[in-house]
């Protein structure tokens, strides 16, 4: 089967779609990935062909003034978060991939939920299509209303019409990478319209430090994403997590320079990139950002999480991760050495919380696995 799968160009939004994109093609489907050139190469080393389209997130933004630091100025209009997801984005990839369902003459597409362009692309071709979750239940901020309105334009220009209810599945199955136990109490979507599948991460392989395989004191990975990085932030919580009797690794990926962060503690080890997917596994606890992806693909270790969120989904991640006992949060009023020191101190020793952990990580298990999900896509043509 021909399986056409397009996410948004953004680390948070391709990268859960990827262990579904490999173990389609491990079954045996032809599989073609659509989104931005950003991750032409880690797509094409997965062993799936990629066709650049659709425009960049931030370039989105930046055509409708609201840029991502905008969203905590007090003039703030959300609505324009509504116009880029549910106008410029979408107009974007229903343009771009008209002519690569044509191309490729898919029996399936596979939209991320945040790319609706590529579910109306589809719709227009009459072509089946699912719908991929990368977290719990998402709604752009901003009013229903104008997302609606928004997406009803672009899906008049296509010929097509909108479903009722949840928007952004556009009336699709959905594939939901979200632990029943963890998803929105008002989650909309019809149970028989609902597809598990087993949240897992994703990093392109890489190399530990062998003392992270041989590690005899606890093990903490902090890490603020791919987006969201932030130089003071990052400080404060190394010298919180370095008054730990622990070895602290940290990622600060491609929105702080590793030298920023000028001399640090002997017990800490800071690299711009690490292979998370390979990390976690070794860990002790993860203080993050609470970013869809790396939240979902935390529960499957079985160790607490410390969350600081800094924006987009990130809050509601993290008091999602505090209600269930998963682990704390430390919110941007509240940052201080002293609060992350002692919070991670608990994290790293209560039991409750680690199986609660132990517990979350069973309940992932039990999902159907990517290589399960991928061998019932044609249920869906």
């Amino acid at each position: 089967m021909r399986i056409l799968f397009s996410s948004l160009g953004a680390h948070g939004h391709t990268y859960p779609l990827l262990p579904l994109v490999i173990a389609a093609r491990e079954v045996g489907h032809e599989v073609t990935f659509v989104t931005t050139a950003l991750f032409a190469g880690t797509i094409t080393r997965c062993g799936v062909d990629h066709v650049a389209g659709g425009m960049d997130m931030l370039e989105a933004f930046e055509l409708a003034n609201a840029g991502p630091a905008d969203r905590k100025k007090p003039d703030f209009q959300p609505e324009r978060v509504s116009e880029v997801f549910g106008s410029i984005l979408p107009r974007s990839y229903a343009a771009d991939l008209a002519p690569i369902i044509l191309d490729r003459k898919p029996d399936l597409v596979v939209h991320e939920l945040a790319n609706a362009g590529a579910g109306l692309a589809a719709r227009a071709a009459g072509v089946p299509a699912v719908c991929h979750s990368f977290g719990r239940m998402w709604r752009p901020t901003g009013t229903p209303e104008a997302l609606r309105a928004n997406l009803a334009e672009v899906a008049d220009d296509l010929g097509v019409d909108l479903p009722d209810g949840y928007l952004m599945p556009l009336g699709n199955p959905y594939l939901d990478i979200c632990p029943p136990s963890l998803q929105d109490p008002e989650f909309p979507i019809p149970q028989d319209r609902v597809v598990p599948l087993r949240p897992m991460p994703f990093s392109e392989p890489g190399e530990l430090p062998s003392w992270v395989l041989e590690h005899r004191k606890p093990l903490v990975y902090l890490t603020l994403g791919t987006a969201f990085g932030d130089t003071g932030v990052l400080r404060t919580a190394i010298t919180g997590l370095a008054a730990l009797d622990a070895n602290v690794i940290v990622a600060t990926g491609p929105s702080v320079a590793a030298g920023s962060l000028g001399d640090v503690p002997d017990n800490v080890v800071v690299r711009p990139w690490l292979p998370h997917a390979d990390l976690l596994p070794h860990v002790d606890l993860v203080v993050h950002h609470g970013g869809a992806g790396m939240t979902m693909g935390t529960l499957a270790t079985g160790v607490p999480h410390l969350v600081l969120p800094q924006g987009a989904d990130q809050f509601s991640n993290a008091r999602v991760v505090t209600a269930a006992g998963l682990g704390d949060q430390v919110l941007a009023a509240d940052l201080a050495v002293e609060v992350i020191a002692t919070k991670a101190r608990r994290l790293l020793t209560d039991e409750a919380v680690h199986e609660a952990a132990r517990a979350m990580a069973a309940e992932v298990a039990a999902m159907p696995s990517p290589h399960d999900v991928a061998r019932g896509l044609a249920d869906h043509t």
